[in-house]
């Protein structure tokens, strides 16, 4: 005795495993077009510069400009791979970076209290504002001659210098952030009875990341330029110290060399910036 069973009641009856629902495939519409977009932006952040080193190779073997005035690419990076068989280079590198990491480090921080007592206190901004903003408009050489009287040609001249450099764009971008920032979002934090500490960290700093960043961002540009400063007029070693020495010895391909690394150095070091960026934003955000 065989026993059917109709289109309705088999479609009805569960059958184990058969029964489970399908899992969906994995979407990843999301993550192509990320790549897409991420190639896309590295492939134009490169055209530029190849643009640049295709029309730097042409001037230089075409003889359209003289190579005592502009060296061919393959001369600057043989100055470059001899100086780092020597050794030399990377000595170089280092010194310079650990001064403008450590100027930016000490500038950025005093930067980031100062701001909180200008922009989150009336008293503090009176009191500290107009002399600051006087401060500010000197310039970036005229604070070498002092610091060399007080400090002599040592490292903590030049990382005073850096520090100097990295403290207003840090300063100015903070400060007035944080005196824009909402009231409402203030005041709710106030209801829930946050004391000021705890309303800047948990309030006050995650509205203003993106301020801050950009703040950073200037100070760590600012920082690599007063470095130059500081070691153009007073150093042994360094970036710096290489441009001036080259150029007393007429090795054009090493100033190229130089100014090359420190365009790198910058953008690396504000790549840092970009990570700290993202996660401030991921705990804060």
């Amino acid at each position: 005795m065989t026993v059917t069973l109709d289109s309705h009641t088999a479609e009805a009856a569960p059958t184990g495993a058969a029964s489970a629902a399908p899992i969906p495939p994995r979407n990843t519409s999301r993550t192509t077009p990320r790549r897409s977009r991420r190639a896309w932006v590295i492939l134009g952040g490169l055209l530029l510069p190849l643009v640049a080193l295709a029309s730097w190779q042409w001037l230089s073997a075409s003889g359209t400009v003289p190579a005592y005035r502009l060296p061919s690419p393959a001369s600057v990076w043989q100055a470059g791979i001899d100086m780092t068989v020597d050794g030399v280079l990377g000595q170089h590198i280092a010194i310079s970076t650990q001064r403008v990491l450590l100027g930016f480090l000490i500038g950025s921080v005093v930067g980031l209290i100062v701001a909180a007592v200008v922009g989150l206190s009336k008293v503090g901004a009176v009191l500290l504002s107009p002399s600051l903003g006087a401060l500010r408009a000197v310039p970036s050489l005229a604070w070498v001659p002092l610091l060399i009287l007080y400090l002599g040609f040592s490292e903590d001249q030049k990382v005073t210098l850096i520090a100097i450099g990295a403290f207003f764009p840090v300063y100015t971008t903070v400060a007035s952030a944080l005196r824009h920032v909402d009231p409402q979002l203030v005041e709710l934090g106030r209801t829930y009875g946050l004391g000021r500490l705890q309303l800047l960290r948990q309030v006050q700093l995650p509205a203003i990341i993106p301020t801050m960043v950009s703040g950073l961002r200037l100070a760590l540009a600012q920082s690599w330029l007063f470095l130059v400063a500081g070691e153009l007029l007073g150093a042994s070693m360094g970036l710096g110290f290489l441009l001036t020495d080259s150029q007393s010895n007429g090795r054009l391909d090493r100033m190229f060399l130089t100014i090359i690394l420190l365009a790198v150095l910058g953008k690396v070091t504000d790549a840092l910036i970009g990570l700290l960026e993202k996660y401030l934003l991921k705990r804060w955000g």
